[in-house]
This record gives C-alpha cells, sequence and structure tokens, in this order.
C-alpha cells in the first residue's frame, strides 16, 4: 500500500531580448540533474544460520485498534490533522495521568473519574483495577505500516470482521466472567495461565492497556516468541509437522518456514478458551514475519476456518524496537484474588438461600 509520489517539474522558458539570449540559451542547454535514484530495497541482516535475522526485543504497543471505527467506514489511513489530534491528546492523557492523585478530588479512590476514561480503561473498572494514568503504557502512537498511519489492523474493507455464515455476527472474544461456580471457568487471564486479550495469540494483538512486549529468538530448527503478558511463551517448529494426538496446547500448535526473507508460520490445533471471535476447533491462522527496516518487523496474518468465514481475511501491523528488555511479569497461576471472588459467591448464594430466593448467576462479578 506504499506509494510514491513523484513530481515532474519543468521549467518554462519565456522569451527575451537578443541582448540577453546568450546567457539564456546557454542555461537552458546545461545539462540536465541526473533523476535520482530510487532508495535500494532493505536487506535483512543474517544470522549465524544463514535466516533473515528477527532477533531482539519488540513492541506492538499503539493507538491503533484491530477493528476500525465504524465511523470512518472504508478509510484506511488517517490524515495528518488526526493523526496530531490522536497522539496529542494521548500525550496530554500521559501528562495529567502522571500528576500526584489527589485523593480529595472526589472520584472513587482518589482516581480519575470513569466517564473521561478511554473506554476500554472504563470498561476496566475505573483505572484498569487501581491503577492510575501513569502506569498504563498503551501506546502513544499510531500504527504506520509501510509508512502509513493506519486506522485499523484489519486490512478488510471496512476494518471490520466479516459477518459469520449463516448470517450471524462476527463474534466476540471468549471473555469468562459469567460464572463463579469454580476457576476453571473463569478467563484465562485472570487465572494468570496466558495474558490478558491476545498477546500471545495467535493472532498477537495488543491489549490497550500494558506490557505488549515482546522478543524473539531464532535457532536453527525453531522460532520462539518469548510474551511479556503473562510470561508465555511460544515455539515455533520450523520444517516440522502439526500434531496428529488431538492435543490442543496453549497458543495452539506452530510450524513455521522461511519463505524468502519471509517467517511463514501456520498454527492449528488451538484450544477452545483461546477461541478467536468464536472460532477453534477449524481454526488455522497464518502469520509472516518480514524484517522491512533497521526498526520495522512487518507482522501479517490471516485466518481460516470455512465452517465460519466465506474467505480468509486478516490484518497487519508493524513490531518497533522495544526501548529496553523484558523482566518476569509477576502473575502467577493461583491468583490470590480467585478465592476471595468465589468465596464472595458462596457468600452470596447462602445469603440468598437464607432468604428464599436465588443466588445471581453473576454473583461476585467485577
Amino acid at each position: 500500500m506504499h506509494r510514491a509520489l513523484i513530481l515532474a517539474v519543468g521549467t518554462a522558458l519565456c522569451a527575451v531580448p537578443i541582448a540577453l539570449a546568450g546567457p539564456a540559451v546557454a542555461q537552458a542547454q546545461s545539462p540536465k540533474a541526473a533523476p535520482a535514484k530510487a532508495a535500494a530495497p532493505y536487506v535483512a541482516p543474517r544470522n549465524a544460520f544463514g535466516q533473515p535475522d528477527l532477533t531482539g526485543f519488540w513492541s506492538n504497543a499503539t493507538l491503533t485498534p484491530e477493528q476500525r471505527p465504524a465511523a470512518l467506514g472504508d478509510r484506511a489511513v488517517y490524515t495528518p490533522a488526526e493523526v496530531a489530534k490522536l497522539e496529542g491528546a494521548v500525550a496530554k492523557e500521559v501528562e495529567d495521568g502522571n500528576k500526584p492523585t489527589d485523593p480529595n478530588s472526589g472520584a472513587e479512590g482518589g482516581k480519575a473519574d470513569p466517564k473521561t476514561l478511554r473506554p476500554e480503561f472504563a470498561a476496566a473498572g475505573g483505572d484498569v483495577g487501581g491503577y492510575n494514568r501513569g502506569w498504563l503504557d498503551p501506546g502513544s502512537s499510531v500504527m504506520r505500516v509501510h509508512g502509513e498511519p493506519r486506522t485499523s489492523f484489519l486490512t478488510t474493507a471496512n476494518g471490520q470482521p466479516p459477518p459469520r455464515k449463516g448470517g450471524g455476527g462476527a463474534g466476540g472474544f471468549a471473555r469468562g466472567m459469567g460464572s463463579f461456580d469454580n476457576p476453571e471457568n473463569r478467563s484465562l487471564g485472570e487465572r494468570c495461565i496466558m495474558g490478558f486479550g491476545r498477546n500471545a495469540g495467535p493472532p498477537m494483538l495488543p491489549n490497550g492497556f500494558y506490557n505488549n512486549n515482546y522478543q524473539f529468538v531464532q535457532t536453527k530448527d525453531a522460532f520462539v516468541i518469548e510474551v511479556e503478558m503473562v510470561h508465555d511463551t511460544r515455539i515455533v517448529h520450523l520444517n516440522g509437522q502439526h500434531r496428529t494426538d488431538g492435543e490442543r496446547p496453549w497458543m495452539g500448535d506452530s510450524i513455521g518456514h522461511w519463505d524468502g526473507d519471509t517467517l511463514v508460520v501456520e498454527t492449528t490445533n488451538i484450544p477452545q478458551a483461546q477461541a478467536y471471535r468464536g472460532s477453534w476447533q477449524n481454526l488455522k491462522v497464518t502469520e509472516r514475519f518480514t524484517r522491512v527496516g533497521k526498526n520495522h518487523v512487518l507482522y501479517q496474518y490471516t485466518l481460516e476456518d470455512p465452517t465460519m468465514w466465506e474467505k480468509p481475511w486478516g490484518g497487519e501491523y508493524e513490531f518497533s524496537p522495544l526501548q529496553g528488555v523484558i523482566y518476569e511479569y509477576a502473575c502467577h497461576e493461583g491468583n490470590y484474588a480467585l478465592p476471595g471472588m468465589l468465596a464472595g459467591a458462596r457468600n452470596q448464594e447462602k445469603d440468598s438461600a437464607a432468604k428464599g430466593g436465588a443466588a445471581s448467576s453473576s454473583a461476585g462479578n467485577h
């Protein structure tokens, strides 16, 4: 989608008196400047195995959402004015969020009023479970792909997921927030088994809050993706075969191969708990990693499920360098909040039973 605009500039020659004709003619007949040479295509450095080098610490934090805001219709690219407005608003948001919290501000707990927060922050309960804005790092710039400021990751015409077969909706994300019967009914993120959102993927998507960071490691036979949120590691076996034992490991079963300078990763056997917009059993995700510059790794993903969608579809974005390294994310299976939530649900059930009523199906929800 990269477009180059070449402007040809001509020189208009005007009639001049005979006395001045000599210099004017000499100027007109002077050799023209040589046309500028097109920049040579970027060639990724090679590692010890002769592979294009993708290693390093990367981030996909951004203001650009996976789905395009409906008001933008089929516009895939923001205008410069829109980019300045979006990025300027975040700079102000960060500046205000880093100020000391006023405990007498009137907002609950001295935190920001949820009405003034981004929708995703407000949906998480004010300042995202007790953090003010200074603790968050959702991204501060619009995602550029081939230099274009994109309005969405999805590359469908309207930047939206296609409808399901049979006229069904586009499908949402499995939240695991409806039942407090047992810990297995809670979300994987809440149980600290997998990251919040789809950081680990596939497809790998930023979560809109923090820790959208990765480390890529290459060996002769594997491509390893360390996901900071929440200490997940996905191993892509190169030139392997998909498993046939029926097991569906976390993050699915990924195999990869090199197609020129692009690493192609195909993932199947995705578990139900990591369904993408309702698809998991027959879902195949194909990811493409291409080093397109010193500070850019182009990431493209294609989703296929013939039982769910009429044809493959997907999106793209670019990883940028992480200014630092990844440290341990201190989340652990057996989140301390789980016993409290489950105990609260049991107490609500007891109270309801004592009053002769039915317990709420969302007891203890938060």
